[in-house]
């Protein structure tokens, strides 16, 4: 056929073609199949698999494809990472995608790194690190022994850990080998905490001391308290010492002289808990930069002005019921935004520029669970049997592990979180080191730490 007439013919065909239903079209088509040969065959195929099976990531202007790729969840995009290498080009290069992915799992991003790869590893260190809390294999246990009584304080900072015994005596622990760095004679200790020179230590003698690392020589003795000192806190740079006891009062001291300057009272209970820690957000009370006191008691936790001044008058008094039907955990937390407590309602959350309760958390059972650590976007929490992380954003339990079975002594045991910046979200960096530390009834430390990256 003369190519004039065989494109007359092929008008006629198309025109006719097009006013067909779907199935006569494909009637035709199927009759014009059978009537191919090989050649017209291999030709059908070599243009359906063009026409059929688009490559949209090599067609499409490369934001484009980046506005398609944000649609898609991270495990769908890592399988969509093997159908070519440039398929895997586009996706890794997608820098959004995998920051969202990397927050959606509780990840800390930093918004100044904009290599794609990185987060594309980022992720992958996450669901790593997420699918090992989930399945309960991201820790692993080990003991300090060298005591040879009853462990009751705690204190933990920077990859030591502090100890204080009744065998009249405190101990540094590199948490990372295990090793006692320094072992010196004190009393018998209730609270402790330490910093490079000095150790400070309240204790159920009624008194709070200061002792020298190096040497173990006793720098400073605070007389004045009536009932065992169950929590300390200071300042190098106020000068100032505060301490919670069991005669119901907050007492303030010069650090350096040990000199009182002022008793605190109010508190009808024990007070477990004093912290000292500068305010970060403005009221009608504070400003950012003013040094805060919290002191909390079995039912109360009051707000303290704390400064160079000597005297100073409560601020604000918390609690969850007004009858004192409900008591409060030992445990607090205080960020200098936040104050977090936990009690047999739930764990609370006040701010601390209004006062005002934020939220109310209520896990299954809460009756039995206790306050470890809060952040922002994770929660460290602990009941008789297992030591659990919570999920913040949803309020959801996403992990836990198992404690030993020795919380039923009757002598008691003291209970410690360890690293805290990863409750602010994990990074890929802080998920290491000490997680949890207790004492057990045979006077050794029970500690839980962070398992390496498999």
């Amino acid at each position: 056929m003369e190519k004039k007439d065989f494109e007359a013919w092929l008008d006629n065909i198309s025109i006719a073609f097009l006013s067909l239903t779907d199935l006569q079209k494909n009637e035709t088509l199927d009759h014009l199949i059978s009537l191919s040969g090989a050649v017209q065959l291999r030709h059908l195929s070599n243009n359906l698999e063009i026409l059929l099976k688009r490559d949209f990531l090599k067609l499409l202007p490369l934001e484009l494809s980046f506005y398609l790729l944000k649609w898609l969840d991270p495990q769908t995009l890592l399988t969509c990472c093997l159908v070519s290498k440039q398929w895997n080009k586009v996706i890794s290069a997608c820098t959004e995608v995998w920051q969202t992915a990397c927050k959606n799992l509780g990840w800390q991003i930093d918004d100044s790194v904009q290599d794609p790869l990185h987060w594309k590893k980022v992720y992958l260190k996450a669901i790593l690190r997420m699918k090992q809390l989930k399945d309960h294999e991201a820790f692993e246990t080990s003991s300090l022994i060298g005591h040879s009584a009853r462990v009751y304080a705690l204190y933990y900072k920077d990859g030591l850990l502090c100890t204080g015994s009744d065998d009249l005596s405190a101990k540094l622990w590199d948490v990372s080998t295990g090793q006692c760095i320094y072992g010196i004679q004190t009393h018998t200790c209730a609270a402790v905490k330490f910093d490079e020179q000095k150790l400070v230590t309240g204790s159920f003698d009624n008194t709070v001391a200061c002792w020298e690392w190096s040497t173990g020589a006793k720098t400073q003795h605070f007389r004045g308290h009536t009932g065992a000192v169950f929590s300390v806190d200071y300042n190098d740079e106020l000068d100032i010492l505060v301490s919670g006891s069991a005669d119901f009062t907050v007492k303030v001291w010069a650090l350096s002289t040990g000199t009182c300057l002022n008793t605190l009272t109010g508190h009808t209970e024990w007070v477990t808990k004093v912290v000292l820690q500068k305010c970060k957000v403005k009221s009608l009370m504070h400003s950012p930069g003013d040094y805060i006191l919290l002191s909390a008691d079995k039912y109360e936790i009051k707000i303290w002005p704390i400064g160079r001044e000597i005297n100073c008058k409560c601020l604000k008094t918390l609690s969850v019921s007004e009858d004192r039907s409900i008591s409060l955990q030992p445990r607090l937390h205080f960020d200098g935004k936040y104050i977090v407590c936990s009690s047999a309602l739930g764990l609370y959350q006040w701010d601390f520029a209004s006062y005002d309760i934020l939220r109310v958390i209520k896990p299954p059972d809460f009756s039995n669970v206790s306050l470890l650590g809060f952040g922002e976007i994770f929660a460290l929490l602990f009941d008789n049997r297992y030591l659990y992380i919570m999920d913040l954003r949803t309020e959801k339990l996403i992990s836990r592990w198992p404690l030993p079975e020795y919380r039923k002594s009757k002598r008691g045991s003291s209970f410690l979180a360890g690293e805290m910046s990863w409750l602010n979200g994990l990074n890929g960096q802080n998920d290491m080191g000490l997680v949890f530390a207790t004492s057990m009834p045979d006077h050794s430390i029970h500690l839980v730490l962070w398992k390496e990256h498999g």
